[in-house]
């Protein structure tokens, strides 16, 4: 009896026209062997199982072909072409990187480079995982690797490109090999079970290829799995049941209980799936995956995104009409949301369940007729939080080379009152009363005299505009500094840098860095309420600016407090030379 192959060997492409999903860089290969113009060295990166190896291979048995094809292909019929095939020949060499990754391997490399191939033009040498070598060895192979004989030519493979050295990379050609699409995976699937008298559904083949994750290799391997398992007759049931996948069904069935907002039909669900010994993190990332087709599916365009078989295609198709896209939105973000949060939890299964409730309320009516009913009454419109009565604004003009910034604030009605004073509002009864602006705290619920209102709110709307000097408005700076007791570098700022009256009730304030910058204009509503009410000035506005000029250098470094302390006492020079003192 014959011995057993895997699919994955006895199907591996041995021309260009074989190798599958990498049709733009077999095309390039196939070129520059027709056009004869080849270079020393290749670097083929990319996944594990998309033929990076495979094509090297083709390449060195085609570059040394004695008869190529019209079409750039090897013959399989010349001296060269049956020694590759029957691993005789001495014109490739092959070199696992990983457990021969020392200087004395590459050494050895280098020395059969030397030699001329017996038959052919070239010699090739093909050295997988190439990110596997050590620096060392990295090292060794660069004068060889930039300048080798014009008989060899060197093919490197890696899974990992970002682990070679720059160096190594900015001497080859570089080929990136992307993964195989699940439609390539399916097609080649296909004429491996038609080969072999093997029976599958495409909703079978197509979860193998999703399973393999781009990768043909992996995807030849499970089908030589399964149908073992199926004994030549692989069905969808039969593939999710050997590969342990989450079924379609379950995630339709979920999608049913969040539109209707059943909570304990999702629960009850997610307890099924957990007791057939599905992982939790598995559910969850296969449950964003299908509210994700869902949104790809809802329109035409989007719709090449979405790779499943036929049958399966339809039923998303109908289910998407149901889901709005807002509720799909949210339902992304909190399915992935507890993919984050999954590993970091003590409770998975509670936070799952947690999860689930929460996406059967984004459709559940009940919240929309609590809030129609009046069970959540809404704040009304004229009251309006006294947080909101103070405003502050920071406009920067485009003056250079001065930073310069104005604060502009809107004080609470008891210092200067709004231009427009809002309506009071109409009460629903007398226990209920909004409070006039500018009422004390103590009075809220103490009935007075419509006209007594009337007056504190007129006497609240006028404008103050007082004149005042610089000495005035310095002397008052001063005096608010002084009350500051937790705030010290606002303090500090306060008293070095003293503000300039200008016109307009405005005050320039120049400070030497971005920090005394920002206490100020953190600080700016508590000054300019001091200020104005001190001054009797509603108007008062405050700008602040940065001296890029540096007018006062401050002393930073070691060196710089010296040189400062040696011009006010001349004698500290002395004092240093004589204890041989330093400054670091």
């Amino acid at each position: 009896m014959d011995n057993y192959i895997v699919s994955a060997r006895k199907y591996r492409p041995s021309t260009f026209r074989s190798v599958v999903g990498q049709k733009s860089l077999t095309t390039t290969l196939r070129n520059a062997i027709q056009s004869n113009k080849l270079a020393h060295a290749y670097l083929f990166c990319g996944p594990r199982g998309v033929g990076k190896t495979s094509c090297a291979r083709i390449f060195a048995k085609t570059i040394n072909c004695l008869n190529p094809t019209p079409e750039g292909e090897a013959c399989n019929e010349c001296e060269s072409c049956k020694a590759f095939l029957e691993q005789r020949s001495y014109n490739i060499h092959e070199l696992d990187a990983a457990s021969n990754n020392s200087v004395d391997d590459i050494r050895a490399l280098i020395d059969q480079v030397r030699i001329p191939p017996p038959i052919g033009k070239y010699k090739v040498f093909i050295i997988d995982e190439v990110h596997m070598l050590s620096s060392a060895a990295f090292n060794a192979f660069l004068k060889t690797l930039e300048e080798p004989p014009h008989h060899a030519l060197f093919i490197l493979a890696t899974t990992e490109k970002h682990k070679v050295l720059p160096t190594i990379l900015s001497r080859c050609q570089i080929y990136d090999f992307s993964r195989i699409s699940i439609r390539d995976m399916v097609e080649h699937l296909e004429y491996v079970a038609s080969s072999e008298g093997v029976n599958a559904e495409p909703e079978a083949l197509n979860v193998i290829a999703q399973k393999a994750d781009g990768g043909m290799r992996d995807a030849l391997s499970i089908f030589d799995q399964v149908v073992s398992f199926t004994n030549g007759n692989i069905t969808y049931q039969a593939v999710i049941d050997n590969l342990n996948v989450l079924d379609y069904e379950y995630y339709f069935r979920l999608t049913d209980a969040f539109l209707s907002g059943n909570v304990r039909a999702s629960m009850l669900l997610l307890n099924e799936i957990l007791n057939k010994g599905f992982d939790g993190q598995n559910i969850i990332t296969g449950l964003a995956g299908h509210f994700r087709d869902l949104l790809v599916c809802k329109d035409e365009s989007t719709l090449v995104l979405f790779e499943v078989g036929a049958s399966i295609r339809e039923r998303y198709k109908e289910m998407a009409k149901r889901c709005p896209d807002a509720l799909l939105f949210k339902a992304i973000e909190l399915a992935n949301t507890c993919d984050l949060n999954y590993r970091a939890s003590r409770n998975k299964r509670l936070l799952l369940e947690l999860t689930l409730i929460q996406l059967c309320q984004l459709s559940n009516p009940a919240q929309e007729d609590s809030k129609k009913k009046g069970l959540i009454e809404p704040i009304p419109s004229n009251t309006t939080p006294v947080a909101q009565q103070v405003q502050a604004s920071v406009v920067t003009p485009s003056v250079a080379p001065i930073q310069q910034q104005v604060v502009t604030t809107k004080m609470p009605p008891t210092i200067s009152a709004p231009s427009q004073t809002p309506p009071p509002a109409t009460p629903r009864n007398k226990s209920i009363m909004r409070p006039p602006v500018g009422i004390s705290l103590k009075e809220i619920g103490v009935e007075k005299p419509k006209e007594q209102i009337d007056q504190q709110i007129s006497n609240t709307s006028k404008e103050l505009a007082n004149p005042f000097s610089e000495e005035e408005l310095i002397r008052n700076w001063d005096a608010f500094a002084d009350t500051i007791d937790k705030k010290v570098y606002l303090k500090n700022t306060m008293i070095n840098c003293k503000p300039v009256l200008q016109e307009n009730y405005y005050f320039e304030v120049a400070v030497h860095n971005p920090g005394q910058r920002e206490e100020l204009i953190n600080g700016a509503i508590d000054i300019l309420s001091f200020l104005r009410l001190q001054l009797k000035n509603s108007r008062i506005q405050m700008r602040v600016r940065i001296i890029e000029t540096n007018e006062k250098h401050l002393a930073y470094t070691s060196v710089e407090k010296f040189e400062h302390l040696l011009s006010i006492n001349p004698a500290l020079s002395k004092l240093k030379e004589e204890f041989d003192l330093r400054l670091d």
